[in-house]
C-alpha cells in the first residue's frame, strides 16, 4: 500500500471516529481523547529518552492521565455550581506534579537531572493539557448543531481543512518556501490556499449554525490558521532537533501520534481562551 492510500485511509477512519464520538457522547469522546493522551505522552517522551536524558516517561505519563481524568470529574461537577473547582483543582494538581518531579528525581540519581524534569514537565503540558481543555469545548452547555457541539465540531473541520487545503495545494503548485530551515516542504501557496479554504468554511458554518456569529467563526478560522500553523512547525522543530522522520509509526501513512495531533498541541490553548472569553 502506498504511503498516499494509507494516510487516505487513516485519515477518513480517524475522522469519522472523531465525529462519531462527538455526535455520539461526550464521554467516549473524552475516552478516545484519554487514549490519545497516554499514547501521545509516552510517545514524547520515548523521542528524547537516550543514554543520558531519560525522562521520568511512567511518572509523566501517569501524570497526564490523571490530569486529563481529573478534568473530566471536575467538568461532569457543572460549570456554575463549581466554578472555583472548575478552575483551580486541575491547575493545583499540575502544581503538585510538576514539585513533585523534583523529588522523583533526587532518588533517581541520573547524570542530567534538570534536563530530565524540564522534558518531563513539557511532556504533560505539551500534550496532555491541550487535549485535556478539548473537552471543555465539548461542554454541555455549549451551542449544538445537529447533535455535535458546533465549536467543537468546527475546530476540527477547519483545521481537517486547513491542513488537507494547505498540504494538497502545496504539493501540485507550491514554490516558494514557507518556513524552510524546519520544515522544508512547506510552500506559501499551501498555506495561502489553506487560510482561503478555511475562511470559506468558517463562513459556510456561520450561515448553517445558529448561535454564533460570524465573528466567531472567523476568529476561529485565523486561530486554526495561525496557531496550528505554529503547532505544526513545533512539532517539526522536535524532530529536525531529534534528526527523526516521524515521531512514531502507530498510523499508517502519518506517523505517530504527536505527527497527526500536532497542529491541536499549540492551537487549542488559544482557542479555548477564546471560547471562555466569549462566554463570559
Amino acid at each position: 500500500m502506498n504511503n498516499f492510500l494509507a494516510r487516505t485511509i487513516t485519515g477518513f477512519s480517524m475522522v469519522f471516529l472523531l465525529l462519531f464520538s462527538m455526535w455520539y457522547n461526550r464521554w467516549f469522546f473524552a475516552g478516545i481523547f484519554l487514549v490519545v493522551t497516554i499514547l501521545g505522552t509516552w510517545e514524547f517522551y520515548r523521542l528524547f529518552t537516550s543514554e543520558n536524558i531519560q525522562p521520568q516517561r511512567i511518572y509523566g505519563t501517569v501524570c497526564g492521565s490523571l490530569l486529563y481524568l481529573l478534568s473530566i470529574v471536575v467538568l461532569s461537577t457543572g460549570h456554575d455550581q463549581y466554578s472555583l473547582l472548575w478552575y483551580y483543582l486541575p491547575v493545583t494538581a499540575a502544581m503538585l506534579m510538576f514539585f513533585l518531579s523534583f523529588i522523583i528525581e533526587i532518588y533517581r540519581k541520573k547524570t542530567r537531572p534538570l534536563e530530565n524534569i524540564a522534558i518531563t514537565a513539557t511532556g504533560i503540558l505539551y500534550v496532555a493539557l491541550p487535549l485535556v481543555l478539548l473537552n471543555f469545548l465539548n461542554s454541555p452547555w455549549s451551542v449544538r448543531f445537529l447533535g455535535f457541539p458546533a465549536y467543537l465540531l468546527g475546530y476540527f473541520i477547519l483545521t481537517w481543512f486547513y491542513d488537507t487545503g494547505a498540504y494538497l495545494y502545496g504539493k501540485q503548485f507550491g514554490k516558494h518556501k514557507f518556513f524552510e530551515r524546519i520544515s522544508p516542504k512547506k510552500t506559501w501557496e499551501g498555506t495561502i490556499a489553506g487560510t482561503v479554504v478555511t475562511i470559506l468554511t468558517a463562513i459556510g458554518f456561520s450561515c448553517l449554525v445558529k448561535g454564533i456569529i460570524l465573528t466567531d467563526w472567523l476568529a476561529l478560522a485565523m486561530l486554526v490558521v495561525i496557531f496550528g500553523s505554529f503547532g505544526d512547525l513545533a512539532e517539526s522543530l522536535i524532530k529536525r532537533s531529534l534528526h527523526i522522520k516521524d515521531s512514531g509509526n502507530i498510523l499508517p501513512g502519518h506517523g505517530g501520534i504527536l505527527d497527526r495531533f500536532d497542529t491541536f498541541f499549540i492551537s487549542a490553548p488559544f482557542v479555548f481562551l477564546y471560547f471562555i472569553l466569549r462566554n463570559i
